[in-house]
Parts: structure tokens; C-alpha cells; sequence
């Protein structure tokens, strides 16, 4: 399965940009894709994710009311639209997907998921 993320961008504070994320390859053994992002010298967290099974979507706290990600399409693409961007929001966003469905319990746990997409970087300015 090869993921390719892309839509990343230069934007100001208050801004939206929206991330796809396309899944080829045997696209159609994974279950749940989801978005990590990394700032300069943090560690890769959670964004925000979505089962196919199951249908649900899950948000890190930190974005929850301005990121929405799609329901995984025909296409196995999904969508993160980010709105009222803020500075923070500055990082490299990563696709990931898993063949099983992940349990709520460790949908922000990056060690979990298969496969993981080149990243597109997301640069909010103030």
C-alpha cells in the first residue's frame, strides 16, 4: 500500500487548507487512515483518523471544532480540512493507514499503524 499525501501550503493565521490523502496499492485491505503531524523538534502526534468499518472519526483535542477528516471515499482517499489555522498548527502532516481497524484505546499510538505517506508541510504565519 503506497499513501500519497498532498495540499499542504503557506497560509495566514485564521486560514483553511485542506490535506488529501490517496491509498493505492491494496488500498482496499486498509481499514483506518489517519493524519500525524511534527513540528520542528516535537515528536509526531496525533491529528485526527477515520475507520472504514466502523465509520467513526476521532480528533487529537488540540483540533478538534477546526479539523474536520472525511469518511474514506470510493477512491480510498480521505480528506483533513483545516480550518482557523493558528501558528502552532506549523508542521509536516503525515499520512498513515492500518490494515485492521485501530481500537479507540490506541488510535493516537503512531506505532500501530502499517504504512505512512511522504508528508506535506503545512506553514501557518502570524
Amino acid at each position: 500500500v503506497q499513501l500519497q499525501a498532498s495540499g499542504g501550503g503557506l497560509v495566514q493565521a485564521g486560514g483553511s487548507l485542506r490535506l488529501s490523502c490517496s491509498a493505492s496499492g491494496r488500498s482496499f485491505s486498509v481499514d483506518t487512515l489517519g493524519w500525524f503531524r511534527q513540528a520542528p523538534g516535537k515528536e509526531r502526534e496525533f491529528v485526527a483518523a477515520v475507520s472504514k468499518s466502523s465509520r467513526r472519526t476521532y480528533y487529537a483535542d488540540s483540533v478538534k471544532g477546526r479539523f474536520t477528516i472525511s469518511k474514506i471515499n470510493a477512491d480510498n482517499t480521505v480528506y483533513l480540512e483545516m480550518n482557523n489555522l493558528s501558528p502552532e498548527d506549523t508542521a509536516v502532516y503525515y499520512c498513515a493507514g492500518r490494515v485492521l481497524r485501530v481500537v479507540m484505546t490506541q488510535i493516537q499510538n503512531r506505532r500501530v499503524y502499517d504504512y505512512w505517506g511522504q508528508g506535506t508541510q503545512v506553514t501557518v504565519s502570524s
